[in-house]
């Protein structure tokens, strides 16, 4: 290479840049910048985004090690899992959350630590971490009804966020939630439109809350013209391919058949749809079919045309709001309980037609 064209980067390219040099470039202390960049509120906004500028412009990496020494934080977020529910670790909806997170941690200098327990030690192994000081915040996955973890967090003064929100919950508490209810009565009343009136829901299991919401809302669009549910046309099971199949095949096989779904997510819809088919029937023109959480980055919803209409949330925006809402918890743990509650749009697919003609 000619030399006359060779050009070395600068030092702040070729090696990150430590607190002390960042803070030099910016002629302030190196406190305020650590405090700007760990969240705390008595820095003003303008300093702090400049702070922020800087330190992505100057490729800055945290020492973590030293921000612990300084702050006494494990620089760490916990998310624990009970075996019931460990197979969610395996489901592309947790993957996509986890990632969404996990773009947050590594920005801001934390690591993550997820643990799966047995049932009964869930509260024990929330008690050791907070003992331990491993973490400093915690997410809880798998919100049920009346869940008895959000009490044993706020007893024992962890910051957490809660995926989803805790029918019969009274106290207060952050949460990050998709409008589970209005997605299903939407997906329902879409179906309602097209002339279908017999119209099957493939739920999750209902000791969750999202499901029950889920079920909240199809009942209510079906009630809303009239259209009693059919008990028959309801299944509660594992989010699975095969529970899919197999809640689809009893509710093809009925005298008076299903002829369109709501299923609540991808693996159920892909279960349905496998039903449909050995039944020598097509998706879209003799059963309709309906999913949720389709943008999914490892279990793509087809190109350029959705093969299922669906009702859409990104689980990885999710879990990026989720992640950032605990982070300003931890640091500000006097702050008051925060709230998002996320719309699913709705979006046209090749799984929806018009309801079949009965024949004569």
């Amino acid at each position: 290479m000619d030399s006359d064209h060779f050009t070395l980067a600068p030092d702040w390219q070729l090696h990150p840049m430590n607190l002390k040099e960042l803070a030099q470039k910016l002629n302030l202390s190196p406190t305020t910048v650590s405090r700007a960049l760990n969240g705390y509120p008595e820095v003003n906004d303008a300093t702090r985004d400049r702070i922020i500028a800087a330190a992505k412009r100057y490729n800055y990496r945290p020492n973590t090690r030293a921000i612990r020494l300084a702050t006494g934080r494990a620089m760490a977020v916990g998310h624990v899992f009970p075996v019931a529910t460990k197979n969610e670790i395996m489901n592309p909806i947790f993957a996509d959350f986890i990632a969404g997170a996990g773009e947050v941690y590594a920005a801001n200098g934390y690591d993550m630590l997820l643990s799966v327990v047995a049932d009964e030690a869930e509260a024990a192994a929330y008690r050791d971490l907070k003992s331990r000081g491993a973490v400093d915040g915690v997410i809880m996955h798998a919100v049920r009804t009346y869940d008895s973890r959000i009490a044993t967090l706020q007893e024992l003064g962890l910051p957490f966020v809660s995926h989803g929100r805790a029918t019969g919950v009274e106290t207060d508490y952050s949460w990050v939630d998709v409008n589970n209810r209005r997605a299903f009565l939407r997906a329902t009343e879409f179906l309602l439109d097209l002339g279908h009136s017999r119209i099957a829901l493939v739920n999750g299991k209902e000791d969750m809350d999202f499901a029950i919401r889920r079920r909240t809302g199809y009942v209510d669009a079906l009630a809303g013209r009239a259209n009693t549910p059919d008990p028959a046309l309801m299944a509660s099971e594992e989010m699975t391919e095969l529970s899919g199949y197999r809640a689809a095949s009893r509710m093809l096989d009925l005298p008076d058949p299903a002829t369109a779904f709501v299923a609540a997510s991808m693996l159920s819809g892909m279960g349905v749809r496998r039903a449909i088919e050995a039944r020598g029937l097509k998706m879209g023109r003799d059963v309709s079919v309906i999913i949720f959480d389709d943008e999914l980055s490892y279990l793509r919803n087809g190109e350029d045309l959705p093969i299922f209409t669906a009702t859409r949330s990104s689980v990885r925006d999710a879990g990026r709001i989720a992640a950032q809402m605990l982070l300003d918890l931890i640091s500000d743990p006097t702050g008051t309980p925060r709230h998002r509650l996320l719309e699913a749009d709705l979006i046209l697919g090749q799984s929806t037609g018009p309801a079949p003609r009965k024949p004569l």
